[in-house]
């Protein structure tokens, strides 16, 4: 669970470095990777 919770996190600061330089398809990426975390996080509470 820990380790969810810092890919997370990791991956939601480099989705607002990738925001603030204005590369958008990376940070779209990055959203979808947040995303991903945030399901497994919730899959693995609800279990």
């Amino acid at each position: 669970m820990k380790d969810l919770t810092k890919q997370y996190k990791l991956a939601k600061k480099r989705a607002l470095n990738f925001m603030k330089k204005g590369q958008i398809n990376a940070y779209l990426k990055s959203l979808n990777e947040i995303n991903k975390y945030e399901k497994l996080i919730y899959s693995f509470v609800v279990n």
